[in-house]
């Protein structure tokens, strides 16, 4: 078995797009949620909130024969890959063309204005809109195609098109390809953008939150006065390495992953299991190697909905014990669907290296009904951990949960 590193990190997010400007906006409580004026058309739509990125711009070195594949959602999986391969060193490197690299990325859907524009053609009989590169920009692995295009990797190209676990799916599957000796490169994560398809895909489930007005009082992961999540956009990719591959050209270690762990609830498409979200919990632990005492800190999916928070939390109290420290970053951002699980594990090794880690904004008064846990909550915590965890749960019962070792 291979040994597996982190040496490029990177992500895009609606509070910046380097560690330094999310952690200062982290400190200072600041949320990327707003109230979306421009969704008042949508008079259906109950929630008026989200988590927009109003900032980004396309690198001016990108071509116009480039972008012509990339709807929004891969433009921020492409951009994001791009700092990862900076950060890690790689970033023209010729090693990363000769079939050594490849791809693992995911989002919950390719970007909606050719859906809507494909639509528009079955409904209408026209077709306004499209053309060559349309279906490209719709497909499910949008993401990782565009990424493979994009800096020439020839080697495999996994796409995780998984909801909530796009993007730690993809670290994971990444992994085990390094670790099970099949290549010794992988770029892994995932991305999300904005849509109001997404926002009304949870209204309708009456899973949104409708504080339209105090657009900063939410979402509230685990807290009794919750009243649903935020959607939000972004895009996180990590750079895998195999460790021997890394020390040989003398790569910076951000981290070491030593778990992955993840299973189906095989129940409900929506009703999350707490038996088998503790499962997936225990199989990342036993993929690792250790015992659960190990484990210093977890970073929770915490969507803000009752149902998730609940289950969840108790699943974890259940495996840890109620001096498990937990906190979850959607709090700050929304959920971010494909991004997330690659967003938030980039957060758990700044946090790991760093010995301080992120409370949930918001959380004044724990949900009684959630499992006992030593909630963050008010300002940072000073910790010293040798391993966290990341767990993700998405629609259709998918379940993972990513171990991270500090690198020393």
């Amino acid at each position: 078995m291979k040994r597996v590193v982190v040496t490029g990190m990177a992500g895009i997010t609606s509070l910046g797009s380097d560690w330094a400007s999310i952690e200062a906006n982290f400190l200072a409580g600041r949320s990327g949620i707003r109230r979306m004026d421009e969704w008042d058309r949508f008079t259906e739509l109950n929630t008026r909130l989200a988590g927009p990125i109003d900032d980004f711009v396309v690198p001016k070195h990108w071509t116009r024969k480039q972008l012509r594949s990339m709807g929004r959602v891969s433009r921020l999986a492409v951009g994001a890959a791009e700092l990862a391969l900076q950060d890690a060193g790689l970033l023209g490197n010729p090693i990363i063309r000769d079939g050594r690299m490849g791809v693992a990325c995911g989002s919950s859907t390719g970007s909606t204005d050719e859906i809507k524009a494909f639509g528009n053609m079955l409904l209408n009989s026209v077709a306004d809109g499209l053309n060559a590169n349309s279906y490209v920009r719709m497909m499910p692995h949008t993401t990782a195609a565009n990424i493979s295009i994009f800096f020439g990797l020839t080697g495999r190209l996994i796409p995780t098109s998984s909801a909530c676990t796009s993007g730690s799916q993809g670290i994971g599957y990444a992994y085990e390809s390094i670790k099970f000796g099949r290549l010794p490169l992988m770029l892994a994560g995932g991305a999300e953008e904005l849509c109001p398809t997404e926002a009304m895909v949870f209204d309708a489930l009456y899973a949104t939150s409708l504080k339209n007005d105090a657009p900063h009082t939410s979402p509230r992961p685990y807290d009794q006065d919750r009243d649903g999540l935020v959607i939000g956009e972004g895009g996180g990719m990590l750079v895998l390495e195999e460790l021997e591959h890394a020390l040989a050209r003398g790569a910076h270690i951000h981290a070491e992953i030593v778990g992955f762990g993840s299973n189906a609830d095989g129940q409900h498409t929506t009703r999350p299991e707490v038996s088998t979200m503790r499962r997936a919990m225990e199989l990342a632990l036993e993929d690792a190697g250790i015992a659960a005492q190990a484990i210093g800190y977890v970073n929770g999916h915490g969507t803000a909905t009752e149902q998730g928070d609940i289950a969840e939390t108790l699943a974890t109290s259940e495996l840890f014990g109620k001096h498990m420290p937990i906190s979850s970053q959607k709090s700050f951002l929304g959920h971010t669907l494909g991004a997330c699980g690659a967003l938030e594990s980039w957060f758990c090794i700044e946090m790991m290296n760093r010995d301080r880690y992120v409370p949930t904004l918001n959380l004044d008064q724990v949900d009684p009904r959630c499992g006992e846990l030593d909630y963050l909550r008010g300002g940072f915590r000073a910790m010293h951990n040798d391993y966290v965890m990341n767990n993700n749960f998405a629609f259709g019962g998918v379940n993972t949960s990513l171990i991270l070792r500090r690198w020393s």
